[in-house]
């Protein structure tokens, strides 16, 4: 299995900037693809940005792209998840994810492991 633990969430101002962590680990050499999802409060999950975790490609939503960046420093097994230029339809809870399988997660937003989820709030 993997255990993603996501980490920095907090309450923050219109127009600031974070950076959300994803700690991998376990069977953390096995994951191929990896992505953040976002759950508002009454809504249903929404995928957030995906990547290759070997490869670096990249893929946002369309209602992120241009503000929210996804990377990941390998030798610590660690994804990250930038946000700029918050504005309050991005509260929510930001989960991590991962999968074995190429495709599953850049392509159908679908995931076998996920994070316990980090709170964002943004004020106005």
């Amino acid at each position: 299995q993997v255990r993603l633990v996501e980490s920095g969430g907090r309450l923050v101002q219109a127009g600031g900037s974070l950076r959300l962590s994803c700690a991998f680990s376990g069977r953390a050499f096995s994951v191929y693809e990896m992505g953040w999802f976002r759950q508002v409060s009454g809504k249903e999950r929404e995928f957030v940005a995906a990547m290759n975790w070997s490869g670096g490609f990249t893929s946002y939503a369309d209602s992120v792209k241009g503000r929210f960046i996804i990377s990941r420093d390998n030798a610590k097994s660690t994804a990250y998840l930038e946000i700029n230029t918050l504005n309050p339809d991005d509260t929510a809870v930001y989960y991590c994810a991962a999968s074995f399988s190429s495709g599953r997660l850049t392509g159908r937003h679908e995931a076998e492991y996920w994070g316990q989820g980090t709170q964002v709030t943004v004020s106005s």
